[in-house]
C-alpha cells in the first residue's frame, strides 16, 4: 500500500470525503492538488485550502493552469472541431489530461508513491485519469477510493457533516457539476430520467431564451491559423476571448446540449451541458474552414475529427495515435486565417459572414454574371465523362437495357 498520495482535488463533496477516508482506511498521507482550468471563482483558493485542511490533507497545492489548458488542449480540440457524437465539445474530457500532468508533477515534487482521483466506477473520468497517469508515470500506483468505498452521495453528505468538512452540497440539491472555461457538465437528480426536461435551476452560463435580449447583435471572431485571436477587431488573449464570447452567446440563451451519450464503460447516460463559448467557437472555426480548406482535404479532415473526439472522450490524449492525428490537424490549419461574423438572437447563434485573405472562394468563378471567368464549354465533356460509368451500367444492366 502506498504511503503518500497526491489526490486530484476539486474541492467538492467526493474528493473532500476521499481525503479523510483514505487517511483513516488506508493510512496514507494525502496531498490535495487542485488544478484551476477555469472553474475557480476569484478568492475561491482560500476556501479550497480550508476545506482540504479540514478534511485532513497534509498539504494543498493550487495550480493555475488556465492558459496552459486553453493553448495546449482547447486549441487542438477547436482546430479539430472536436464534438463527441456530433454534439458534445468534450468539456470534462479535455481537462483531465492537463490535470493528470500536474498531478504527476506534484507526485514527483512530494516524492509520493501514488496518485488518486475521486471518480466512480460507472463514469468516463476514471479511464481518463488512470490511462494518462499510467502513460506519464507507470511507476506510480493509481488509487480510486470512490470506486471501493460503497458510499452514496447522501452518505458522503452525512460524513462531511460528521467530520466537519465545510461543503456546499446538500441532500435536497443533488446535481453534480463539473465545469471549466470550455463549459459545464450537469448530472444527477431529475436529469437521470431521460424523459424529464432539464430544469432551469442548474444553468448559469446560459439564460432562458425568454430572458434574452429582444434585439439581435453580431460579434466578429478573428482567427490566425485556426486559433481565435481577436474579437470585434481587437486582439484578445485566449482565456479572456473564451470568457467574453461565452458571456455574449450565453446571454442569448444559446449553447445548451441535452443528449443521451455512450459512455466508455458501455452504458448510455443522459447528459446535460451548457457550452456557449465552445460551441460558438467551433461553429465559427468550421465556417472559416469552409472557405479556406481544399475540398478533399476538408472531407478527409471531417473523418479525422470524429476519431479525435473519440480519443479525447476515451481518455487517450497521451497516445501515439492522438499525436499523429493532431499533427495532421495542425497541418490543415496553415491558411485558416480570417474572420467570421456571428449573429446572436434569442436561442440562436448563426454564422452570417466570413472572409479570409487566402480563402479559396473566387468571386469571378462563382458569380452568375455574364462576365464570369468560368469556362462553361468545359462542362459538357466533364459531365459526360463523370456519368459515363452509370450510363454504361444503365445501357447494359439497368433501366436502359433492352
Amino acid at each position: 500500500m502506498a504511503k503518500r498520495v497526491v489526490l486530484a482535488y476539486s474541492g467538492g463533496l467526493d474528493t473532500s470525503i476521499a481525503v479523510r477516508w483514505m487517511r483513516e482506511e488506508w493510512g496514507v498521507e494525502v496531498i490535495a492538488c487542485a488544478v484551476d482550468v477555469g472553474q475557480l471563482a476569484p478568492g475561491e483558493e482560500e476556501t479550497i485550502r480550508e476545506r482540504a485542511a479540514a478534511a485532513g490533507a497534509v498539504e494543498t497545492e493550487i495550480i493555475d493552469a488556465r492558459d496552459e489548458f486553453a493553448r495546449g488542449f482547447l486549441v487542438p480540440a477547436l482546430r479539430a472541431n472536436a464534438l463527441y457524437e456530433g454534439k458534445y465539445p468534450l468539456v470534462s474530457a479535455l481537462s483531465r489530461p492537463v490535470i493528470v500532468e500536474h498531478l504527476v508533477a506534484s507526485a514527483r515534487r512530494h516524492r509520493a508513491d501514488a496518485v488518486a482521483h475521486g471518480c466512480t466506477g460507472k463514469g468516463n473520468d476514471q479511464v481518463r485519469f488512470e490511462v494518462s497517469s499510467r502513460v506519464l508515470a507507470p511507476d506510480l500506483d493509481v488509487m480510486a477510493p470512490v470506486r471501493v468505498w460503497g458510499l452514496t452521495r447522501a452518505d458522503c453528505i452525512e460524513l462531511a457533516d460528521k467530520w466537519e468538512i465545510p461543503i456546499s452540497a446538500s441532500k435536497e440539491k443533488l446535481y453534480s457539476i463539473d465545469e471549466n472555461m470550455w463549459g459545464r457538465a450537469i448530472e444527477c437528480g431529475v436529469l437521470e430520467n431521460p424523459w424529464s426536461a432539464a430544469p432551469e435551476e442548474p444553468f448559469t452560463l446560459t439564460c432562458n431564451t425568454k430572458d434574452a435580449p429582444a434585439e439581435p447583435t453580431e460579434i466578429v471572431v478573428g482567427f490566425e491559423k485556426g486559433v481565435p485571436v481577436a474579437l470585434n477587431g481587437t486582439a484578445t488573449g485566449l482565456v479572456d476571448l473564451i470568457a467574453t464570447i461565452g458571456g455574449s452567446v450565453g446571454a442569448y440563451g444559446w449553447g445548451r446540449i441535452d443528449m443521451v451519450e455512450n459512455r466508455r464503460v458501455g452504458i448510455k447516460s443522459r447528459e446535460v451541458y451548457e457550452c456557449p463559448a465552445s460551441l460558438a467557437l467551433i461553429l465559427a472555426h468550421k465556417d472559416l474552414e469552409g472557405i479556406t480548406l481544399e475540398r478533399d482535404l476538408a472531407r478527409e479532415k471531417q473523418r479525422v475529427e470524429i476519431r479525435v473526439a473519440e480519443l479525447v472522450y476515451d481518455g487517450m490524449w497521451h497516445t501515439p495515435l492522438m499525436r499523429a492525428l493532431a499533427a495532421f490537424v495542425d497541418s490543415t490549419q496553415e491558411h485558416v486565417t480570417g474572420e467570421v461574423r456571428l449573429r446572436l438572437e434569442p436561442g440562436r447563434c448563426d454564422a452570417v459572414g466570413r472572409r479570409a485573405p487566402r480563402g479559396l472562394y473566387d468571386h469571378d468563378l462563382a458569380t452568375y454574371d455574364a462576365e464570369d471567368a468560368f469556362r462553361h464549354q468545359d462542362s459538357e465533356g466533364f459531365v459526360r465523362l463523370w456519368g459515363l460509368s452509370a450510363e454504361t451500367w444503365s445501357r447494359r444492366q439497368g433501366p436502359g437495357a433492352s
